[in-house]
């Protein structure tokens, strides 16, 4: 038979002359009432200790309160039959870039539980240009980009349409000592390296010289480049990204029709986060998409009065 046990991260303190408490995996402390089932009873059932016969030592574990205690510890999500599914599995993580980078990334998100395949730019452009769900890559999926540099201009223009082929979509590259995480773009309307791009030099009063920077009017490279421990921090934030990606998939798919769709307002879909090389410190700043601008009106014909008709237009 199938036994519950302790979920991961949870614990329970046995306090002396007290009843036991429970540490919950968000570090919360909650009493427990035991009712008539001894503590150690309890501990003894949520840890596996059982002799070799699988009977709890002074303790029938088919007794009804020790029983309702369980239930409770399951209904609160305290205890599980069986061990949590990796937050990755059954996803999909196209890595491509810089090694120095897709390196960690790639071994973060495989750990926790993403099949993780290496692609070319050329494969990635394939899946932004696909028209039709047969060119279009199976399951639920996932590219990262990672730059040991600034985006050379238009790298990322086509790639830009990969939420609209419901592929999820993410990047890092880095600029000086800055290495720049943008935001998941998961679907249509979410924010693309195009937007981010538009928002920084809206952003700054030397726009002129950002954008020359970035068209590649600057000195060479002078680094620094990422170390083993800044690649670290860098993967380890985009993983974290992916699994905000697949958590919040997971709960629209539990939330039914009724529910259909990714939450609007997950913070990962609205997050810059700028790291530090050279102290590997981070900061977040907000940022949101960037809406279409409808077209200027055409310019009328010469000879033509503003508002008035063709029929009284002047040769």
């Amino acid at each position: 038979m199938t036994r519950s046990r302790l979920a991961p991260g949870t614990g329970i303190v046995t306090v002396p002359g007290a009843a036991p408490v429970l540490r919950t995996s968000g570090g919360e402390f909650l009493r427990i009432d035991t009712g008539g089932v001894t503590g150690e009873a309890l501990v003894r059932r949520l840890t596996g200790e059982e002799t070799p016969g699988g009977q709890m030592p002074g303790e029938d574990p088919r007794t009804a309160e020790l029983a309702r205690l369980v239930q409770a510890f399951e209904a609160g999500g305290h205890a599980v039959s069986a061990p949590p599914r990796a937050p990755l599995a059954g996803r999909t993580v196209h890595v491509l870039g810089d090694p120095v980078l897709t390196g960690p990334v790639a071994r973060c998100a495989g750990a926790e539980g993403a099949e993780v395949r290496r692609i070319t730019p050329d494969q990635v452009a394939g899946f932004a240009r696909a028209t039709s769900d047969h060119h279009r890559p199976e399951g639920r999926v996932a590219v990262v980009w990672c730059l040991d540099s600034p985006v050379p201009e238009g790298l990322w223009d086509t790639v830009d349409r990969l939420p609209d082929r419901r592929i999820a979509w993410l990047r890092c590259h880095r600029e000086g000592s800055h290495s720049w995480i943008e935001p998941l773009a998961v679907a249509p309307g979410d924010v693309t390296s195009r937007h981010v791009r538009l928002r920084r030099l809206a952003a700054t009063p030397a726009h002129r010289e950002l954008a020359a920077y970035w068209a590649g009017h600057r000195t060479p490279d002078t680094g620094p480049h990422p170390t083993e421990a800044s690649a670290a921090l860098i993967a380890a934030l985009l993983t974290a990204d992916l699994i905000a990606w697949a958590e919040a998939e997971a709960e629209a798919e539990a939330a039914g029709p009724d529910g259909a769709g990714l939450p609007t307002g997950l913070p990962a879909r609205r997050r810059l986060r700028r790291v530090d090389l050279r102290d590997l410190t981070f900061t977040e700043h907000p940022v949101l998409p960037v809406p279409d601008v409808a077209p200027l009106p055409a310019p009328a014909p010469v000879g033509t009065r503003a508002g008035a008709g063709a029929a009284e237009a002047r040769p």
